[in-house]
């Protein structure tokens, strides 16, 4: 059997899970599919799948402040409602997608509404979180296959 070590592809599923049991990233019924070793997951969830074989399903327990910085008070930004499209929705905890200068999907979460102005937490939403990494690895192959 093939072990997970750097530079091997990985074929799996994986779920992000809160303490509370929200999921808040998953592969959902189709599984990814990533080299190891190419930062295409944080290294810190990598280095959990060395080791692993096809057929190993793990769950690891990820500390606050260990994968994910912990929140920031500058990541707090005071928006103006105006700023927003009239017939927008908004309401606390919704994750809203924002446009960066350099044109790149920004996700803040609204954490505060008021008639004048949207306080938006653009803190990683699991910056300060305790949460599970579950996974299940499917293959692992050479990656230039």
């Amino acid at each position: 059997m093939t072990t997970v070590v750097k530079e091997k592809r990985v074929r799996m599923h994986y779920r992000l899970v809160l303490e509370n049991g929200l999921v808040v990233d998953s592969t959902g019924e189709e599984p990814t599919e990533l080299e190891v070793g190419a930062g295409e997951i944080l290294p810190g969830l990598e280095d959990l799948l060395i080791g692993l074989q096809p057929g190993d399903q793990r769950e690891f327990a990820i500390e606050a402040g260990t994968m994910f910085p912990w929140p920031e008070k500058e990541a707090f930004q005071s928006v103006p409602r105006n700023q927003f499209p009239p017939d927008a929705e908004l309401e606390e905890g919704q994750i809203y997608e924002f446009t960066s200068p350099s044109a790149e999907a920004v996700p803040g979460r609204i954490s505060e509404l008021s008639e004048e102005t949207v306080t938006v937490d653009f803190n990683h939403p699991l910056a300060g979180k305790n949460f599970t990494f579950e996974v299940e690895i499917l293959e692992v192959h050479p990656a230039d296959e």
